[in-house]
């Protein structure tokens, strides 16, 4: 199996899909009626509109983790830093685990609007920065993958 990615690798490609999910965001706030309705009433938000854009956004987002992972094992970001997911026991493509992995990482995200998925989200982010051996973050636990350099 190919080197574990470094946490740096880890962070870097996840930031750059942090701007995929803020696209994606966007376009929902806008779908939703959300953001004009900020924008007519100054300092104002309509909950239930951002609630719905907050699903619809992680939703979107899902399919967006789970496709590229089992196609290829590369998000935008794990292509643009060289790195991959791959089965932890043999260093296969996730194929349907990619889906696995997207749903953990992605779907809590529904959650912010209460605070839960914020938490999960940044426990399960920090995760891999103690693991070891294979510095797994709680999604890659769940799907039996590990974040590697990409040959």
């Amino acid at each position: 199996m190919p080197p574990i990615a470094t946490s740096g690798q880890r962070f870097l490609a996840r930031l750059i899909d942090s701007l995929v999910l803020g696209a994606i965001w966007t376009l929902c706030l806008v779908a939703t009626g959300a953001l004009q309705y900020s924008l007519d009433n100054e300092g104002e938000q309509h909950q239930g509109k951002v609630v719905l854009a907050a699903v619809l956004t992680f939703a979107l987002y899902f399919v967006y983790e789970g496709a590229m992972l089992a196609r290829d094992g590369q998000t935008l970001g794990k292509k643009a830093l060289r790195i991959r997911v791959a089965m932890l026991a043999d260093g296969d493509l996730p194929r349907r685990q990619g889906w696995v992995r997207g749903a953990v990482y992605a779907l809590p995200g529904m959650l912010v609007p209460v605070l839960v998925g914020t938490l999960f989200w940044l426990l399960n982010s920090l995760w891999h920065t103690w693991d070891k051996p294979f510095r797994q973050s709680l999604h890659d636990k769940a799907a039996r993958t590990v974040v590697v350099t990409a040959a």
